[in-house]
């Protein structure tokens, strides 16, 4: 019986460990977006905008949403236009598919690389999910959202929906921004990144 206690509290631990170093990160991304937006350098707001800027509207962190999900590589995808917002045509090939269980349900995202993105350094192992799901229109952006990942070395990938962001055409028309492929909408609501951008509450 102690044994099963220890190994049960052991257990829990983890998982509060586990969940400290997510809020830490999550934190951590969103302190650096408000940097970023707040930068006259990087922002993408409009001037007027910038000048009063102190925070983006982000929903209430969930970890449950930090999800490890089955990366599944497709060597053999042609390249692609992906739609934009505008008549821009960037260059992208579906490099993976992530497969994950959320809310009891499995779902299938495809991942993209930028082909034009990746012959710079930095960008070498930059991946690209863009995605849309049942907040749109409401309370997160009606044009989707996309999140940042890098290539894994494993078979598996952490995909944190807490750290979804907006597209740069959400704050300034004169953006042109990727539009997410049908076959990446989660039909269900995806709570938690960045909300739809409200000038009243950023200013506050």
């Amino acid at each position: 019986m102690f044994r099963l206690s220890f190994l049960f509290l052991f257990f829990i631990g983890n998982l509060v460990a586990q969940d400290s170093i997510a809020i830490k990160r999550i934190l951590s991304f969103q302190e650096q977006l408000n940097k970023e937006f707040a930068s006259e350098e990087e922002s993408p707001l409009q001037a007027e905008d910038l000048d009063r800027f102190t925070s983006l509207d982000f929903f209430e962190i969930d970890t449950s949403f930090c999800v490890s999900a089955k990366f599944v590589r497709t060597p053999y995808e042609t390249p692609f236009v992906m739609k934009t917002t505008t008549g821009r045509e960037p260059l992208y090939v579906k490099y993976a598919e992530a497969h994950f269980v959320l809310e009891g349900k499995k779902w299938k995202l495809d991942i993209y690389q930028n082909q034009g993105l990746k012959t710079q350094p930095e960008y070498q192992d930059y991946l690209f999910l863009p995605f849309t799901d049942a907040t749109n229109g409401e309370s997160s952006y009606r044009g989707g959202r996309f999140i940042d990942l890098k290539i894994p070395k494993g078979k598996s990938i952490l995909i944190d929906f807490n750290t979804a962001y907006n597209p740069f055409c959400a704050y300034n028309d004169r953006y042109s921004c990727p539009i997410p492929p049908e076959g990446n909408h989660l039909n269900i609501r995806i709570p938690v990144g960045v909300k739809k951008y409200s000038k009243e509450l950023a200013n506050n």
